[in-house]
This record gives C-alpha cells, sequence and structure tokens, in this order.
C-alpha cells in the first residue's frame, strides 16, 4: 500500500503547485491567524483555483464557531474539516456541514493513544505541544513512534509532527503509519514551504 501524504500549510502559489505537482493527496489550508501558515478563506479559494480537481483540500480550524466554518465553505470547498479543540462538536459538525471531521490528537506516552474513534472519521497524530507553545499541534516536534507498535487502531489515522524528508521513511517504518502530515518539515524559512523539500517529502514518503 502506498503511503498518503496531507501537505499541510499551503499559503502560496508556489507550494500549492508543487504539492499538487508532486502528488500530494491532501492540500491542507490553516484557518487559524495565530499560525504563521494562516490563509483566509478567500485567498485558500484563489490558491485552490489553480488546480479545481483533487487532491482534496482539508480546512485546519482552532476551536472554532459553526459560523466560521459556515463562513470558510462560502468562499472554498472543502472535504475534510480538520479539528483542534471542542470534540464534542465533532457529530453536530459532520451532520451539519455534510464532511468528514479529522481529530487531532496530541501524544507523548501510549496511554496517550486513542482507543475508540471519538466520534471523527479520523485521527491524526502528533506530539504534544510544548508547555509554553502559543500554538496546538506538533510545534515541528515528534514524539515516541514505536509507542505504536502493537497500537489496535480504532479507524483511520495520520502520523504528524516532526516529521521532514530526512525521517519520513523510519517515522512509517516505526509506526505503521500508512498516512503522513508534514507542514513545517518542508519550510527553509518560517511559514514558507520550499518546493525542494516538498517534493523529497513526498517521495521519500511513498517510498517508505
Amino acid at each position: 500500500m502506498t503511503v498518503r501524504v496531507k501537505i499541510c500549510g499551503i499559503n502560496d502559489p508556489v507550494a500549492f503547485d508543487t504539492a499538487v505537482q508532486g502528488g500530494a493527496d491532501w492540500i491542507g489550508f490553516v484557518f487559524f491567524p495565530a499560525s504563521p501558515r494562516y490563509v483566509t478563506p478567500a485567498r485558500a479559494a484563489e490558491l485552490s483555483a489553480r488546480s479545481p480537481g483533487g487532491p482534496p483540500r482539508v480546512g485546519l480550524f482552532v476551536d472554532p464557531t459553526d459560523e466560521a466554518i459556515d463562513a470558510a465553505l462560502g468562499e472554498i470547498r472543502l472535504d475534510v474539516l480538520q479539528l483542534y479543540g471542542a470534540p464534542e462538536k465533532i457529530p453536530a459538525l459532520r451532520t451539519r456541514f455534510g464532511l468528514p471531521v479529522w481529530r487531532a490528537k496530541g501524544v507523548a506516552v501510549a496511554s496517550d493513544l486513542p482507543a475508540d474513534s471519538g466520534g471523527a472519521d479520523a485521527w491524526l497524530l502528533e506530539a504534544k505541544p510544548p508547555a509554553d507553545a502559543t500554538r496546538p499541534g506538533g510545534n515541528a516536534v515528534s514524539f515516541d513512534w514505536s509507542i505504536l507498535r502493537g497500537w489496535r487502531a480504532p479507524g483511520p489515522w495520520l502520523l504528524a509532527g516532526g516529521l521532514r524528508p530526512d525521517n519520513v521513511a523510519e517515522a512509517i517504518r516505526m509506526a505503521g503509519a500508512t498516512a503522513v502530515d508534514v507542514s513545517s518539515g518542508v519550510e527553509r524559512v518560517r511559514g514558507v514551504k520550499d518546493p525542494e523539500l516538498v517534493r523529497a517529502f513526498i517521495r521519500n514518503a511513498k517510498a517508505a
């Protein structure tokens, strides 16, 4: 089975075109203003129009209101909602917007691994954010991938956090991941994707 790849935090035409042409399976847009990868829904729609077909678009939201998601969907077609916070809202969000919902989960030890779906269509597993973090997510830090050995996944999941072109194959081997997500690991300047790194990451992940 070929590993599927999500390139998240796309915010400029070069990054978008590189991810699409490089064979990314998902394109991620960050709708969280505190992130250096933030885009407005209107800007995401402009970028998305560069390739109207696939790959599917994932919108990342942090503790969103229904109105915020509604406003985003008024500008851009999304295929997946990726959610940080407000897990109790997942069933209602799926019903209201008719889209699958991915739930992010910070992991430090084996007991942090989800034992059930948590109401989500897929889990995104990444390191717990540092105590002084100002943003959710992996914050370019990885966790001990070996703790995933023997874990009985309750459904689809993606490995994220601290992944780079030079370690993604090892991460996949250790974790048994069939899908991976990267953002800062393919940047040379914070918030700006490097085309060479994007291509290398996709290539190395799919060859793993």
